[in-house]
């Protein structure tokens, strides 16, 4: 499985005034969208989200996101490596994802840029 990079999760209150702060540390736009009701900006490696509390108590058990070349693939090693997929692959706007209980009880997202083709 090839590691492409990592995005470190923070979850804000006031995710304008963090996207404006991130923006100004990396010197990247911010690549903003919804999923289940968290708003979500991509800045750099940070990936930013704010909403209702009882969602960001879910989000802020993944340690991290970790991009990869092919979430199937990392499924199969995860898988044969001991770690538990929890849930996914699925598909979202930007790939797929997965997440993973590692043995040593850690939860980390894998995602790819592998967006399924339209029929």
């Amino acid at each position: 499985m090839e590691i492409l990079g990592t995005t470190l999760r923070i979850c804000v209150e006031d995710l304008e005034s963090s996207v404006t702060f991130y923006e100004q540390l990396t010197g990247s736009r911010a690549l903003r969208f919804e999923r289940g009701g968290v708003s979500v900006a991509a800045v750099g490696c940070f990936l930013l989200m704010s909403g209702p509390e009882q969602e960001l108590e879910v989000l802020r058990k993944v340690t991290a996101t970790v991009a990869v070349r092919d979430v199937d693939e990392a499924n199969t090693v995860l898988t044969a490596s001991g770690a538990k997929v929890i849930a996914g692959p699925v598909p979202t706007p930007a790939g797929r994802n997965l997440i993973a209980l590692h043995p040593d009880g850690s939860v980390f997202e894998y995602v790819d840029r592998q967006v399924p083709e339209e029929s």
